[in-house]
């Protein structure tokens, strides 16, 4: 059921409109978790914490070789475990799981 919401009261104040529901364009959800934003958050203080002692115990700066993000960090170990299609579902479950 829509909600119908009152604008301010400027002269549109006596129109009424529908407030509108987002939802994925793409019935796509993550497994195992929600985010890859913890081990991301790992991964680069990792790196950076490398980065400083690089560049810390380096002498010769015209040879210098900077640490990448993969060679501190392992994709593998992240909490999300890629993404999986929603299907076989009935109308009334699919909607809910296409909402955000």
């Amino acid at each position: 059921m829509d909600k119908l919401v009152q604008m301010g009261d400027g002269a549109d104040s006596t129109r009424d409109r529908t407030m509108s529901r987002s939802i994925r364009k793409s019935p796509f959800i993550g497994n195992c978790s929600t985010s890859d934003k913890p081990g991301k958050v790992l991964a680069n203080r990792a790196l950076r914490a490398r980065a400083r002692q690089t560049l810390y115990n380096c002498c010769d700066l015209d040879n210098l070789v900077m640490p990448v993000l993969r060679e501190v960090s392992n994709v593998w170990s992240f909490p999300k475990d890629g993404k999986s299609r929603i299907a076989r579902l009935s109308a009334d479950e699919l909607s809910k799981l296409m909402r955000k």
